[in-house]
C-alpha cells in the first residue's frame, strides 16, 4: 500500500432516497467540489472514496451512490450491508421525495448495520422558492426517528461538506465509545445550517464497521 492509499479506518456509506433528488451531485460536490447539470439517473450502484483527516487520524469513507428507481431497489439493498453511514435524501421541493423517506429508512433497518448513523438531507435548499416540505418538518421527523438532519445544495454546495463530514465524525464517534453532544439540537455556526442530534437511550453502543 503506498503513502497515498493509508488509512487509520475505512467506513462504508451510502447514498440513498429517490431518483432525482441530487444524490449523485451530492457526492459529486463531496469527491472533488463539481456539479453536472446534465448529470443522468444513477444505473444500479457507483462507488468513489474520498479521504479525510480527524482528530490526528486518517478516514477512508467509501460512498455507494445508489439508484433510487423502483426496478433497482432489489438489487441495491444488497448494498446496504456493511454501510455504517447513511445520507438519506430528499428534494425539499418535491413532496413525493420526503413521503418515500420511510420507505427509504426501513431499507436500512432492515439491510445495514443496527447501528448505523443516518442523515436525513434535505437537498436543493437552493430551490426555496418552491419549497413544499417545511424544515420545522423534517427537523421532527429526524427527532422522532433518532436522524441527523441538515438542509443541502449540490447546486451552489451549501452544506454538501458538513453533511458528509457530521456523517463520518459520528460513526467515527461510536468506534470509539464517544458520547454524543448532550443538547437534541445543535445548529452549526452558518445560520442555514440545522443538524439535529439524535436523543437515543443507549450511546454507547459500538459498531463493527471500521479498519
Amino acid at each position: 500500500m503506498n503513502k497515498d492509499e493509508e488509512y487509520d479506518y475505512l467506513f462504508k456509506v451510502v447514498l440513498i432516497g429517490d431518483s432525482a433528488v441530487g444524490k449523485t451531485n451530492l457526492l459529486s460536490r463531496f469527491k472533488s467540489n463539481e456539479f453536472k447539470l446534465d448529470s443522468k439517473s444513477t444505473i444500479g450502484v457507483e462507488f468513489t472514496s474520498k479521504t479525510i483527516q480527524l482528530e490526528g487520524k486518517t478516514i477512508k469513507a467509501t460512498v455507494w451512490d445508489t439508484a433510487g428507481q423502483e426496478r433497482f431497489r432489489v438489487i441495491t439493498s444488497a448494498y446496504y450491508r456493511g454501510a455504517v453511514g447513511a445520507l438519506l435524501v430528499y428534494d425539499i421541493a418535491n413532496r413525493e421525495t420526503y413521503n418515500n423517506v420511510k420507505y427509504w429508512l426501513k431499507e436500512l433497518r432492515d439491510y445495514a448495520d443496527r447501528n448505523i448513523v443516518i442523515m436525513l438531507v434535505g437537498n436543493k435548499s437552493d430551490l426555496r422558492h418552491l419549497r413544499t416540505i417545511p424544515t420545522e418538518d423534517a427537523k421532527q421527523f429526524a427527532q422522532d426517528n433518532g436522524l441527523f438532519f441538515i438542509e443541502t445544495s449540490a447546486l451552489d454546495s451549501n452544506n454538501v461538506e458538513q453533511a458528509f463530514r457530521q456523517t463520518i465524525t459520528e460513526i467515527y464517534r461510536i468506534v470509539h465509545n464517544k458520547p454524543a453532544e448532550s443538547s437534541n439540537e445543535k445548529v452549526l455556526p452558518a445560520s442555514n445550517t440545522h443538524i439535529i442530534l439524535p436523543t437515543t437511550k443507549d450511546n454507547s453502543k459500538h459498531t463493527n464497521g471500521c479498519c
